[in-house]
């Protein structure tokens, strides 16, 4: 499944940018021209779901595949983590809890496997939240970002035990057993909508066939609620919902698929709405989703590019105003498999 590995207590021994290079952003060019023909310099390229010619990967899922294009920047992934974090189904650690403290040779502590880890987001939320020493794997296909989610991780867990990092470039779509051998759980964030029915399908065979549980956090639900409303609104949202499904991808059907292939496996699933809550407060935040949403809609349907600019100028408006409320439904989902001794 990977191809590097660098092992560190946090501090990772492969060269690369510091946290503050990081907070500066990227060094490579912002490509041409904003969804809509915004102002590019007031856009971070990549913010949502478009891909843009010169941005950096966060996960390619498909070794080889060019039309795998990359998902995210990295600054997209800093704007949004505050949103992320208040978020996440807080009601999914106590099952998750019971879970790792039974499970067989606790006592060398966890081990997580964090699965497109990006800037290491989920790592800092989830790892002060858990009780002792834990090692985390991070997976991703972006060195420069997997540099940053090492630098950034916690060092310690909910009550002071030890957190170590280690980090690995590869392919999360060909997830083994074996590649969980020793794994306590396997984690994610805004993954599931972005793979194939046979991905899911093999992540849920991996953690089966390990017997490790998996959090799957922030997946696209596609439900959006804009205050004050729009009739323009449900046609986009159709819209962004059909470019999530582009070429075999689930986008806002992976939670269900996910729940099935998990279930099947002999898992028992709990499934949380996550939903962003954004305001006045995430103006910034809601800004850049609003280009990515309506973009997407704008590429899967061209016709709708005349209203969706109008519609985008004013969402702007008024999200600048201070004026616009966007609640982002997500879905959270736990996996409990059997315990591989059990699953045997």
């Amino acid at each position: 499944m990977s191809d590097t590995r660098t092992v560190t207590d946090g501090i990772p021994a492969q060269p690369g940018p510091s946290e503050a290079e990081f907070a500066r952003g990227s060094e490579e060019p912002v490509s041409g021209v904003d969804p809509l023909d915004a102002d590019p310099a007031e856009v971070i390229a990549g913010a949502g779901p478009l891909a843009r010619p010169g941005e950096r990967a966060t996960v390619r899922l498909r070794d080889g595949a060019e039309e795998d294009s990359p998902r995210y920047a990295p600054e997209w992934l800093q704007l949004r983590e505050g949103a992320d974090a208040a978020a996440r189904a807080q009601e999914l650690l106590e099952p998750l809890r019971i879970r790792l403290a039974d499970l067989p040779g606790r006592t060398g502590g966890l081990v997580v496997h964090d699965l497109g880890c990006g800037t290491g987001s989920m790592g800092r939320w989830l790892a002060p939240r858990l009780d002792g020493a834990q090692h985390w794997v991070l997976h991703d296909r972006d060195p420069y970002l997997l540099h940053f989610a090492a630098v950034a991780s916690p060092r310690s867990a909910a009550d002071g035990g030890r957190v170590s990092v280690e980090t690995r470039r590869g392919d999360v779509a060909r997830l083994t057993p074996d590649a969980l051998t020793g794994a306590s759980l396997v984690t994610a964030s805004a993954l599931l909508d972005v793979l194939t029915r046979e991905e899911i399908g093999t992540l849920a065979a991996a953690c089966a066939g390990a017997g490790c549980p998996a959090l799957l956090t922030l997946s696209v639900a596609g439900r959006v609620e804009l205050g004050p409303s729009d009739p323009l609104d449900a046609e986009i949202t159709e819209a962004f919902n059909a470019h999530q499904r582009r070429g075999g991808l689930l986008g806002p059907d992976a939670v269900t698929e996910a729940c099935e292939a998990f279930a099947e496996r002999g898992a028992t699933v709990h499934v949380v709405p996550s939903p962003w809550r954004l305001g006045p407060a995430e103006s910034a935040l809601t800004a850049q989703w609003l280009r990515g949403w309506v973009g997407a809609a704008v590429e899967q349907r061209p016709e709708l590019r005349e209203p969706a600019e109008r519609y985008l100028r004013e969402r702007l408006a008024a999200c600048a105003a201070g004026e616009l409320r966007a609640v982002i439904q997500h879905s959270d989902l736990l996996a409990l498999p059997r315990p591989a001794s059990a699953a045997s």
